[in-house]
């Protein structure tokens, strides 16, 4: 059975975890591998390792920066196969669709903030005898935190950004579904990511989440999930100013009218509700019908799905 290790300070590292947890493929309800159930101790370590890595990142031209980061698309983008079957595995999501959407966006995520760091458009303003601009500067340390409904995607649109701007992170992907986030750190490794500047650290909110949300010297805080998480973790950011950003809980409802493209609408509806088995946040999770099709329109929806 493989161990999936902590990635810090631009190694694998498991020194500072002695209990793992399983990792179970669904479609067979058997685990395939463990994990680390860090704590406090490996969190301790990954901040550590991203403040020492800070300063130099900063400094690097966001020229460099993002040339590190198109590396790292490429990388996925060779990478596919193995990144949606290991996707796959994880979640019990259908290769075709990780191939299609997951693994792709993962890699333009990466394309997007690589191009995007070298491009900042600021407006200065003149008020009585001074000029008004704006600066803009990393922060330090963040982290990210992310679910396991679409696990390299998600992954990757905190990761990106954060290092684009010259901060560094520890993230921390969902213990459920590990493996792509792991497969992530080799690519950056390959990419010449310097050490420090991306860790990964593995294991369960109450554990290595809290750890990394307290941590005083993470300056901010980037999280998808539940809503009661999100609630928690604001309650512990908000004393310590943290910069904080929240995707929580929600769902839309799809609204039917009767002059509507009917077959087009009724596609469209299932897709909306059940793509990668209705498990993403803005996915249809009621039908509202007007009247007059309701009943048409019910019974072939029933049909379709």
């Amino acid at each position: 059975m493989e161990r999936i290790s902590n990635y810090i300070a631009g190694k694998w590292d498991n020194t500072s975890t002695n209990t793992y947890l399983p990792v179970v493929d669904p479609a067979i309800g058997e685990p395939y591998a463990e994990l680390p159930n860090s704590d406090e101790v490996a969190i301790e370590k990954a901040v550590k390792a991203a403040a020492e890595a800070f300063p130099a990142w900063a400094r690097l031209l966001p020229e460099e920066r993002g040339k590190i980061l198109l590396c790292i698309a490429q990388g996925i983008e060779a990478q596919l196969d193995a990144l949606a079957l290991a996707e796959s595995i994880d979640n019990g999501k259908p290769v075709h669709l990780a191939k299609r959407i997951d693994i792709p966006r993962a890699a333009k995520n990466f394309f997007f903030y690589g191009t995007a760091a070298i491009h900042f458009a600021s407006q200065s303003h003149i008020t009585s005898q001074a000029i008004n601009y704006t600066l803009r500067h990393p922060l330090g340390v963040v982290g990210c935190i992310s679910p396991w409904n679409l696990p390299l995607y998600l992954f990757t649109w905190k990761i990106a950004p954060a290092l684009a701007a010259g901060n560094c992170v520890v993230a921390k992907p969902s213990e459920i579904t590990p493996m792509t986030a792991h497969l992530l750190t080799k690519i950056c490794q390959e990419a010449g990511l310097p050490a420090g500047v991306l860790n990964v650290v593995h294991g369960e909110g109450k554990q290595a989440g809290q750890a990394l949300v307290a941590h005083p010297a993470v300056k901010a805080i980037s999280f998808t999930g539940g809503t009661q998480t999100g609630a928690t973790i604001a309650k512990i950011a908000a004393p310590r100013f943290k910069k904080l950003s929240l995707e929580l809980g929600g769902k839309n409802p799809t609204i039917i009218f009767a002059d509507s493209d009917y077959e087009k609408a009724l596609a469209t509806s299932v897709r909306a509700a059940f793509t990668n088995q209705g498990e993403i946040c803005l996915c249809g999770s009621r039908i509202f019908i007007e009247r007059s099709v309701y009943t048409t329109f019910k019974k072939d929806i029933v049909k379709a799905v």
